[in-house]
């Protein structure tokens, strides 16, 4: 899957201009899927405030998130421009405390 240079622009900026973003399945406050609506718990217990974009909205957000980590599901998280990982990533590090160290918030 190739991703055009205006939608890898995009996303990059994206991941560049917030500390903390996820591409996920609907919105912060209305998730469309049992996997987005799972990170979102975590990350609202962690963090006030954070950028989420829906991918649902364009499919080329939604084709290129995947191809910009290489990461072939959704939701994906991004902390300080680095790919985090999806669903199940987030909850074994939110478990371990490592989410919290890299949010920067106590365990």
């Amino acid at each position: 899957m190739s991703l055009n240079e205006p939608f890898h622009q995009q996303i990059s900026d994206l991941v560049a201009q917030n500390r903390v973003v996820l591409f996920m399945k609907g919105t912060r406050h209305m998730p469309q899927c049992g996997f987005s609506a799972q990170v979102v718990k975590i990350l609202d217990e962690l963090k006030p405030s954070y950028e989420t974009v829906d991918v649902l909205r364009s499919p080329e957000i939604r084709d290129g998130v995947k191809a910009f980590s290489e990461w072939p599901t959704i939701p994906q998280l991004y902390i300080d421009g680095v790919f985090v990982g999806g669903c199940d990533i987030v909850r074994e590090m939110q478990a371990s405390g490592e989410l919290q160290e890299l949010i920067g918030v106590k365990a």
